[in-house]
């Protein structure tokens, strides 16, 4: 008799599609492999550098230096675990494969997340982190999928991000901003993107640029 799988992919009320847990999933519990075409930096940010400014989806996942893994060509369902300030899950990097893992006792029905921990750049424009945001719904939720400034500890792994926008793509983006709702999702981790879908990573989370 085939052994239940750990979870299913469905609509989420975080972003788009989420990986939902279909029996309890005790602390420590490896997951599932994220997957993935394996790319250079060079070439993810090649993929990616023509979507719009203000969407920061894709399903990238740094895995060091020279590797990038893009799920979004030959992924598995990894893909889909959204974004969360209070996470039940984590990334974790082992000979240069990507893994996820239970950090807790994670209950039937419970949406499975991670912290993308994407990592901030010096020439980050300002609303960087509305185009990251965060909707997680944990009450002390940092409102963006970035990492702190001065994170408290060295991440284990992150989603990577787009290359810095162009000053041309910037002055569009401000633009649309000033003739839009700025309050809208920023990120599309994973679902216009799932829907599409998003990526993680950074230093090998999910390279999101989640």
């Amino acid at each position: 008799m085939a052994r239940q799988p750990l979870f299913e992919v469905r609509r989420s009320s975080v972003h788009g599609l989420g990986a939902f847990a279909l029996r309890r999933i005790r602390k420590g519990t490896r997951i599932i492999e994220y997957l993935g075409e394996r790319v250079s930096h060079s070439e993810a940010d090649r993929r990616y550098e023509s979507k719009e400014a203000n969407d920061a989806h894709t399903f990238l996942f740094i895995v060091d230096s020279r590797t990038v893994i893009d799920a979004g060509v030959d992924g598995n369902d990894a893909r889909f675990l959204n974004h969360s300030c209070n996470p039940n899950c984590e990334s974790v990097i082992e000979s240069r494969r990507v893994f996820i893992e239970a950090i807790r006792t994670i209950e039937p029905g419970e949406e499975m997340t991670y912290d993308y921990q994407i990592q901030r750049e010096e020439d980050d424009p300002p609303g960087i982190d509305e185009v990251f945001a965060c909707r997680c719904g944990f009450p002390e939720c940092r409102g963006t999928m970035l990492w702190p400034p001065d994170p408290p500890k060295r991440p284990r792994g992150k989603a990577k991000r787009r290359p810095p926008p162009t000053r041309a793509t910037r002055r569009a983006r401000d633009t649309k901003r000033r003739g839009k709702d700025s309050g809208r999702h920023g990120r599309s981790t994973a679902q216009r993107g799932r829907d599409t879908r998003r990526a993680r990573g950074t230093d090998a989370k999910a390279s999101r640029r989640r």
